[in-house]
């Protein structure tokens, strides 16, 4: 279940990027307009963003370093809560501060847990070596249930008498 949920968690916060990144290449024109007027960075870099988000985005939903896209989506996101969010005087920006705070603490988990592949065959084999330890635990309580468990009488013996020295 833990693993099923890793897998899902890591495509959700995946596709934030990969729909955010699709807006910003279809719609270049308006992106490098926001970019311009809330940074003094170049609009230019609007096509170059979008880019980096759909491909750590793919990256990160696969299953495939999952590591590196989830380390560099925090830094990325990192960036651009400060310079594009850092108003948090506005309840709107702090909105957007926070919600990019909360995706960060996703993205720190997928760094630290996500390693998980989404292979339904690895899921199986997973889940038949786990039925398999159970199973022999379970037989094995059995033989140790239906096996009386024999202890040796204990008989309290006289301590040794006290010998004399030889003279």
């Amino acid at each position: 279940m833990a693993t099923l949920a890793a897998i899902i968690g890591r495509i959700l916060i995946a596709a934030l990027f990969i729909l955010a990144g699709l807006d910003k290449v279809l719609d270049t024109g308006a992106t490098a307009e926001y970019i311009q007027s809330a940074t003094n960075l170049p609009g230019s870099l609007a096509l170059p963003t979008g880019v980096f988000e759909i491909a750590a985005g793919l990256l990160l939903a696969s299953g495939i370093g999952t590591r590196l896209a989830s380390g560099a989506l925090i830094v990325f996101t990192a960036l651009a809560t400060i310079l594009f969010h850092s108003r948090i005087t506005d309840p709107v920006q702090a909105q957007m501060a926070l919600k990019n705070l909360a995706v960060m603490g996703g993205l720190l988990m997928v760094f630290a847990y996500g390693q998980v592949r989404g292979n339904l065959g690895t899921w199986r084999e997973r889940d038949r070596a786990h039925d398999a330890e159970v199973e022999a635990a379970r037989a094995e309580g059995r033989a140790e249930a239906a096996t009386p468990v024999v202890t040796p009488a204990v008989t309290p013996t006289a301590p040794p008498a006290a010998t004399r020295p030889s003279d």
